[in-house]
């Protein structure tokens, strides 16, 4: 449901299924206060718990909920209603007391709670029990008995009281915070290595690019998509927002490192036993690998019909005699025909890949299995939906903004035709050349610190190591002509080259993981990054950079055919962007999933600007050198 029927109800029509213009006279104030939206709340907390400000906090997404239930719980305890099955009602229905409030005249509201009179602390005691236990469950009141040393004075709250009142209003304010101003975040994984180190603590300014109201704001605040220890889901989708941005000081700009909302984790495999209860973000990429999965498993007629053809083809090629097989022939001929055949299998799936995605996407959703790259089954809890403001938070560098020219060549990247410098900190890989090695060791001694995840390795060889250019230039004086810059080139730049099934099956690892379109990690085909407004022309060479946009991002229906492209049913040539996008990569350009992996970022995914390093520990202990580090 929208947000907008929930504040017409609570801001228009509750105050009348509540009748407060019944009860106000008995209060002390004209009826006709209690008619008009936004005045009546003002009153209603006034009398109530004697904060009017507090009718202002209805005003937040997110909050209103929890001061609409504080609303109706001061109220009705205004007219003596204290017990604790009153304020669960006043908290989650109140109207059956609310309706006796202003049907009886004879309930008359009463006088405050005398803090001194041990009978108007009694009767509300298991009422004030309750609050602080869905304020803060169990260690709210292990807070309130280990903290309250003192006996509660005369004349004093209870110490339940005092603290049920603190921790909801601490809980309201945190969540005003978090939402609407600065979050704290964690960097999990060293995709922004040297520039950001695993286990930095982060806060992330909502205000630089102006706070997002929350898509789901009926959430359990202070955690985001998961409550901690129980694993089950933190928010209801019963209320919902349009995505709207308030203002603020700024826009994205290129260059800076940037905090928002993972865009491919719309669906996502759920495991509550791995970290944010994910068994992996990028579903979309377990989907092409799953789906060859069951490729692979499923008997194929026509692959087996191919086998025996390509057998017999190379039979006639090596023997042309037809003489009796050596076994060394035999062998030659074996090897030619898997080397054959498996260039085929992967083109046959590259074929039918949204086929395969299907039945990946079927067997995944009922089974809750998936499968690693030796085939071992995997148990999960299956997919699950998450909104776009409840999924995970990435951090990357904007590189390139709506509107730019984006190109990766050799590992340089190209915005509007012009190299882009690297940063201070950007780690890059490096090789050794032809069998030439530079032992772990020597780094320490000619002063180059190396941490363990500098060093690479393949199948557990020593291949090479992850450099800032700084290091790389040190140590090219010290060992000349060892490390070369590691590159994945393209295929596609040899016009005459006909691409192998496996470079067809390694192109779905790219964005946009379409077999057609060959980017790789160090060389990207040349794109524009969508500006909101901005019209394209839609073909069957360019569709695949777009697809996500208009059916994830923007929301329509898309159907391609050999001769025509169909948007919500309609034939069209062209699009129109509703939304900015930006592109993103991690500073550690050769262990970062980023841009390259799933593409562009949409604006309403932006979270904030990641502005100062607050804490930060790492295996070695706690980082003093970078506390309180603006991050550039």
């Amino acid at each position: 449901m929208n947000a907008l029927y929930f504040y017409l109800f609570l801001i228009v029509i509750h105050p009348y299924l509540a009748m407060w213009w019944k009860s106000f006279e008995r209060l002390g104030y004209a009826s006709w206060k209690a008619m008009i939206p936004g005045l009546n709340y003002f009153y209603v907390f006034k009398a109530g718990a004697k904060k009017p400000w507090w009718s202002l906090l209805m005003l937040f997404p997110g909050v209103h909920i929890i001061m609409w239930m504080a609303a109706n719980v001061s109220y009705i305890r205004r007219f003596g209603y204290f017990s604790i099955a009153d304020t669960a009602q006043g908290i989650f229905f109140p109207y059956l007391i609310l309706w006796k409030i202003a049907n009886n005249t004879q309930v008359a509201a009463i006088p405050e709670t005398n803090w001194a009179n041990p009978k108007d602390v009694n009767i509300r005691a298991n009422g004030d029990h309750l609050v602080l236990f869905l304020s803060l469950p169990i260690i709210g009141h292990a807070v309130a008995m280990v903290l309250s040393f003192r006996s509660t004075k005369i004349g004093k709250k209870s110490k339940f009281k005092e603290w049920g009142d603190s921790i909801l209003f601490a809980l309201v304010a945190a969540s005003i915070i978090r939402t609407y101003v600065f979050e704290p975040f964690q960097i999990p994984t060293g995709s922004m290595e040297k520039t950001l180190l695993v286990g930095d603590f982060l806060f992330v300014n909502k205000l630089a690019y102006g706070p997002k109201v929350p898509v789901t704001p009926l959430s359990f605040p202070l955690v985001h998509n998961t409550i901690p220890w129980i694993n089950v889901r933190s928010y209801s989708t019963i209320e919902t927002c349009t995505y709207t941005r308030l203002p603020g000081f700024g826009k994205v700009n290129r260059n800076d490192v940037v905090v928002f909302n993972f865009p491919s984790g719309d669906t996502a495999i759920y495991d509550p036993r791995v970290p944010d209860g994910l068994m992996g973000h990028d579903y979309h990429g377990q989907l092409i690998n799953e789906g060859f999965y069951y490729f692979r498993t499923t008997p194929n007629n026509e692959l087996n019909a191919q086998n025996q053809t390509l057998y017999d083809n190379y039979a006639k090629q090596y023997n042309p005699t037809g003489a009796a097989l050596t076994p060394e022939l035999k062998a030659k001929i074996d090897s030619a025909t898997k080397v054959g055949i498996d260039d085929m299998a992967f083109r046959f799936f590259v074929r039918d890949v949204e086929y395969w995605k299907d039945v990946a996407r079927t067997e995944m959703a009922m089974s809750k299995v998936n499968h690693d790259q030796m085939g071992n089954p995997i148990n999960h809890y299956g997919l699950i939906y998450r909104p776009v403001d409840k999924r995970e938070n990435y951090i990357k560098r904007c590189v390139a903004v709506p509107g730019d020219r984006v190109e990766i060549k050799s590992s340089i990247l190209y915005v509007n035709g012009k190299a882009v410098k690297q940063f201070l900190n950007q780690n890059m890989r490096y090789d050794f050349v032809d069998g030439k090695t530079i032992p772990q060791g020597k780094l320490a001694a000619y002063n180059l610190f190396a941490a363990e995840n500098d060093f690479c390795y393949e199948d557990g060889i020593y291949k090479g190591l992850f450099l800032t250019q700084r290091l790389y230039q040190k140590l090219k004086k010290i060992y000349p002509k060892t490390l070369e810059l590691h590159l994945q080139k393209q295929y596609s730049d040899d016009k005459n080259a006909v691409p192998t099934g496996f470079q067809l099956f390694e192109n779905l690892s790219c964005f946009p993981k379409d077999p057609k379109v060959n980017n790789t990690i160090t060389d990207f085909q040349k794109f524009t990054v969508p500006k909101k407004g901005t019209t394209v022309a839609l073909n069957a060479d360019n569709i695949a950079w777009y697809r996500r946009i208009i059916t994830a991002y923007e929301g329509h229906t898309l159907r391609e055919t050999d001769n025509a492209i169909y948007i919500d049913g309609k034939k069209v040539k062209s699009y129109t962007f509703a939304m900015n996008y930006y592109w993103m990569m991690g500073d550690n350009r050769y262990n970062s999933a980023d841009s390259r992996i799933w593409g562009f970022v949409p604006e309403d995914h932006i979270v904030g600007k990641a502005s100062i390093v607050w804490f930060s520990k790492g295996s070695q202990g706690i980082r003093t050198e970078r506390i309180f580090k603006s991050i550039g």
